[in-house]
């Protein structure tokens, strides 16, 4: 893969400058374990916002072909149960969504990053007229071939790239996708635009408060090198950014937005299931989990 490195000068959430910011220490192009000192790789700056506690790197690594990341061989990827909607998809989303918004059949909503189009057709099963984009050209051709999307209903391109009328969607959804994005307020900067007055963002990123990665980052210390676990621009799953409330508390003075709700999710703690019984608890009382939800309303 070959690379061009970009300096980050200012946050990118809150734009406050990174000379202020805190270095947590470096991230390798591939898996680390271990021992990350006894591998050989490139290797980049991991830092983490004073202001809002956005972590990223610095600098920012950037792929000259974008499909060295993600274009994933379909012959690698597909399996049949893949294609299967489970009635239970998304559920517990729309019944927050639906404490959220006033619901009326007929509401407009966009998928940013649909993927096999799972969240579109639950969407349209409560009666929302759904819309979505895919940058992928192998998922969009699978959603509308195989899932049954209508192509006028899933555009193929990237959130950078396309457009869509203004204050048309009632719901935009960021399902684990802003983490991937180089500039992520500029994505929200959009999709406020496109979305109607007092409409609804939902938003699943990776937390920069996991308490894991801070066990991790410990773990590091104790053998005596400045490696962390944070992010991974240069290996899969190519996180570029971990998010904290702050983060979004901040870019809401940017992006004329107030935060509707939030919740952490606690996820797999990567560690013997003995010690679940003790984490999984903590992590939930201390909102401490891997990942971060919040909704967004447009003011």
């Amino acid at each position: 893969m070959k690379y061009r490195f970009e300096e980050i000068s200012h946050c990118n959430m809150c734009q406050s400058k990174t000379d202020s910011h805190k270095i947590l220490g470096r991230r390798l192009n591939k898996s680390q374990g271990k021992n990350p000192k006894n591998k050989i790789g490139l290797t980049t700056t991991v830092c983490k916002c004073s202001n809002c506690g956005l972590i990223y790197s610095n600098p920012q690594p950037i792929p000259l072909d974008i499909q060295d990341h993600y274009g994933v061989p379909p012959e690698d990827y597909w399996k049949e149960e893949y294609f299967q909607q489970n009635p239970d998809y998304f559920v517990g989303e729309i019944k927050q969504l639906k404490q959220l918004i006033d619901f009326k059949a007929g509401m407009k909503s966009l998928d940013i990053g649909a993927g096999l189009g799972k969240q579109m057709l639950a969407l349209e099963n409560i009666g929302f007229d759904a819309y979505g984009l895919e940058p992928s050209v192998e998922f969009h051709k699978r959603a509308t071939s195989k899932m049954g999307i209508k192509e006028e209903k899933l555009k193929l391109g990237m959130i950078e790239e396309l457009e869509y009328e203004e204050n048309q969607f009632d719901f935009i959804s960021f399902g684990v996708v802003l983490e991937h994005l180089y500039d992520p307020s500029k994505a929200l900067e959009k999709a406020m635009k496109w979305l109607k007055k007092d409409g609804i963002i939902h938003i699943e990123v990776p937390s920069s408060n996991w308490f894991i990665g801070k066990l991790i980052n410990k773990f590091y210390r104790f053998k005596l090198t400045d490696f962390v676990g944070n992010i991974s621009p240069m290996h899969e799953p190519y996180h570029l950014y971990e998010f904290s409330l702050e983060s979004f508390t901040e870019n809401s003075k940017i992006n004329q937005f107030s935060i509707a709700h939030f919740e952490y999710y606690v996820c797999q703690t990567f560690l013997p299931r003995v010690f679940n019984r003790f984490l999984i608890p903590y992590m939930d009382r201390t909102n401490q989990g891997m990942q971060l939800c919040v909704w967004l309303r447009k003011n």
